[in-house]
Protein backbone atom coordinates (compact mmCIF):
# COMPACT_ATOMS: atom_id res chain seq x y z
CA UNK A 1 0.00 0.00 0.00
CA UNK A 2 2.55 2.61 0.81
CA UNK A 3 4.51 1.43 -2.19
CA UNK A 4 1.45 2.15 -3.98
CA UNK A 5 1.33 5.34 -2.59
CA UNK A 6 4.51 6.91 -2.74
CA UNK A 7 4.70 5.59 -6.48
CA UNK A 8 1.35 7.92 -7.06
CA UNK A 9 2.63 10.78 -5.20
CA UNK A 10 6.35 10.77 -7.21
CA UNK A 11 4.48 10.05 -10.43
CA UNK A 12 2.15 13.18 -9.63
CA UNK A 13 5.49 15.43 -8.72
CA UNK A 14 7.17 14.32 -12.03
CA UNK A 15 4.11 15.17 -13.71
CA UNK A 16 4.05 18.57 -12.14
CA UNK A 17 7.60 19.32 -12.85
CA UNK A 18 7.28 18.35 -16.60
CA UNK A 19 8.96 15.31 -16.33
CA UNK A 20 8.72 11.93 -18.67
CA UNK A 21 7.22 8.92 -16.22
CA UNK A 22 10.10 6.43 -14.94
CA UNK A 23 8.48 3.64 -17.43
CA UNK A 24 9.24 5.76 -20.40
CA UNK A 25 12.92 6.84 -19.00
CA UNK A 26 13.83 3.25 -18.04
CA UNK A 27 13.60 2.81 -22.12
CA UNK A 28 15.97 5.84 -22.80
CA UNK A 29 18.26 5.05 -20.04
CA UNK A 30 19.32 1.48 -21.20
CA UNK A 31 22.53 1.52 -23.40
CA UNK A 32 22.56 -1.23 -25.99
CA UNK A 33 25.66 -2.20 -27.00
CA UNK A 34 26.33 -4.34 -30.05
CA UNK A 35 29.75 -6.43 -30.25
CA UNK A 36 32.66 -4.08 -30.25
CA UNK A 37 34.53 -3.51 -34.18
CA UNK A 38 38.00 -3.22 -31.89
CA UNK A 39 40.24 -5.66 -33.23
CA UNK A 40 42.87 -7.50 -31.17
CA UNK A 41 45.71 -4.54 -31.33
CA UNK A 42 43.42 -1.76 -31.19
CA UNK A 43 42.27 -3.41 -27.49
CA UNK A 44 45.69 -4.02 -26.83
CA UNK A 45 46.95 -0.79 -27.58
CA UNK A 46 44.01 0.65 -25.39
CA UNK A 47 45.14 -1.45 -22.20
CA UNK A 48 48.36 -0.19 -23.02
CA UNK A 49 48.38 2.88 -23.06
CA UNK A 50 45.50 2.89 -20.08
CA UNK A 51 48.74 1.56 -17.53
CA UNK A 52 51.38 3.50 -19.34
CA UNK A 53 49.41 6.67 -18.03
CA UNK A 54 51.63 8.57 -15.71
CA UNK A 55 48.47 9.87 -13.50
CA UNK A 56 46.98 6.36 -13.15
CA UNK A 57 45.91 5.55 -9.27
CA UNK A 58 45.62 2.40 -7.52
CA UNK A 59 42.05 1.93 -7.87
CA UNK A 60 42.44 2.67 -11.78
CA UNK A 61 44.71 0.03 -11.86
CA UNK A 62 42.93 -2.17 -9.63
CA UNK A 63 40.14 -1.87 -12.15
CA UNK A 64 41.81 -2.20 -15.50
CA UNK A 65 43.54 -5.51 -13.79
CA UNK A 66 40.29 -6.61 -12.91
CA UNK A 67 38.52 -6.24 -16.19
CA UNK A 68 40.50 -7.86 -18.09
CA UNK A 69 41.25 -11.05 -15.53
CA UNK A 70 36.98 -11.02 -15.93
CA UNK A 71 37.23 -11.28 -19.31
CA UNK A 72 37.05 -14.62 -21.67
CA UNK A 73 41.19 -13.68 -22.12
CA UNK A 74 44.71 -14.09 -21.36
CA UNK A 75 46.30 -10.88 -21.24
CA UNK A 76 49.27 -10.16 -24.28
CA UNK A 77 52.78 -10.16 -22.63
CA UNK A 78 52.98 -6.60 -23.22
CA UNK A 79 49.51 -5.66 -21.73
CA UNK A 80 51.35 -7.97 -18.44
CA UNK A 81 54.46 -5.72 -18.72
CA UNK A 82 52.57 -2.34 -18.66
CA UNK A 83 50.52 -3.18 -16.00
CA UNK A 84 53.95 -4.79 -14.33
CA UNK A 85 55.34 -1.28 -14.64
CA UNK A 86 52.17 0.97 -13.51
CA UNK A 87 52.90 -1.46 -10.28
CA UNK A 88 56.08 -0.38 -9.81
CA UNK A 89 54.84 3.54 -10.13
CA UNK A 90 52.40 2.98 -7.94
CA UNK A 91 55.02 1.14 -5.40
CA UNK A 92 52.73 -1.58 -4.86
CA UNK A 93 54.36 -4.74 -5.42
CA UNK A 94 51.83 -7.01 -4.08
CA UNK A 95 49.76 -5.84 -6.59
CA UNK A 96 51.82 -7.10 -9.44
CA UNK A 97 52.53 -10.35 -7.53
CA UNK A 98 48.41 -10.94 -7.61
CA UNK A 99 47.79 -9.90 -11.08
CA UNK A 100 50.86 -12.63 -12.26
CA UNK A 101 48.57 -15.23 -9.82
CA UNK A 102 45.42 -13.76 -11.79
CA UNK A 103 46.98 -14.44 -15.13
CA UNK A 104 48.05 -17.95 -14.26
CA UNK A 105 44.94 -18.60 -13.07
CA UNK A 106 43.63 -17.19 -16.82
CA UNK A 107 45.64 -19.95 -18.20
CA UNK A 108 43.14 -22.49 -17.19
CA UNK A 109 43.55 -25.97 -18.81
CA UNK A 110 46.81 -24.93 -20.77
CA UNK A 111 48.41 -24.05 -17.63
CA UNK A 112 51.43 -25.97 -18.69
CA UNK A 113 51.57 -24.30 -22.13
CA UNK A 114 50.72 -20.77 -21.84
CA UNK A 115 52.09 -19.82 -18.59
CA UNK A 116 56.27 -20.58 -19.10
CA UNK A 117 55.65 -18.58 -22.80
CA UNK A 118 54.49 -15.51 -20.40
CA UNK A 119 57.49 -15.82 -17.98
CA UNK A 120 59.69 -16.36 -20.65
CA UNK A 121 58.40 -13.07 -22.42
CA UNK A 122 57.86 -10.94 -19.40
CA UNK A 123 60.88 -12.33 -17.59
CA UNK A 124 62.81 -9.25 -18.43
CA UNK A 125 60.80 -6.80 -16.95
CA UNK A 126 60.50 -8.48 -13.47
CA UNK A 127 64.66 -8.82 -13.67
CA UNK A 128 64.25 -5.26 -14.05
CA UNK A 129 61.46 -4.38 -11.46
CA UNK A 130 62.67 -6.72 -8.71
CA UNK A 131 59.01 -8.61 -8.91
CA UNK A 132 59.27 -12.17 -8.28
CA UNK A 133 56.88 -15.07 -9.43
CA UNK A 134 54.50 -16.32 -7.03
CA UNK A 135 55.72 -19.72 -7.52
CA UNK A 136 59.53 -17.90 -6.50
CA UNK A 137 57.81 -16.59 -3.20
CA UNK A 138 56.10 -20.09 -2.71
CA UNK A 139 52.81 -19.21 -2.82
CA UNK A 140 52.14 -21.96 -4.94
CA UNK A 141 52.53 -24.08 -2.08
CA UNK A 142 50.34 -24.23 1.03
CA UNK A 143 52.93 -22.78 3.79
CA UNK A 144 51.38 -25.77 5.84
CA UNK A 145 50.88 -28.66 3.55
CA UNK A 146 50.91 -31.85 4.20
CA UNK A 147 53.78 -34.14 2.51
CA UNK A 148 52.23 -36.63 0.15
CA UNK A 149 51.67 -40.37 1.35
CA UNK A 150 53.83 -41.40 -1.38
CA UNK A 151 56.99 -39.69 0.07
CA UNK A 152 56.49 -40.74 3.99
CA UNK A 153 58.53 -43.87 4.65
Amino acid sequence: MLRFAAGRVLGGLRSAAGLKSSQSMVGAMVVRHSHSNETDEEFDKRYEAYFNRPEIDGWEARKAMNDLLGMDLVPEPKIIVSALKACRRLNDYALAVRFLEGVKDKCGDKTNEIYPYLLQEIRPTLTELGIDTPEELGYDQPELALKSVYDMH
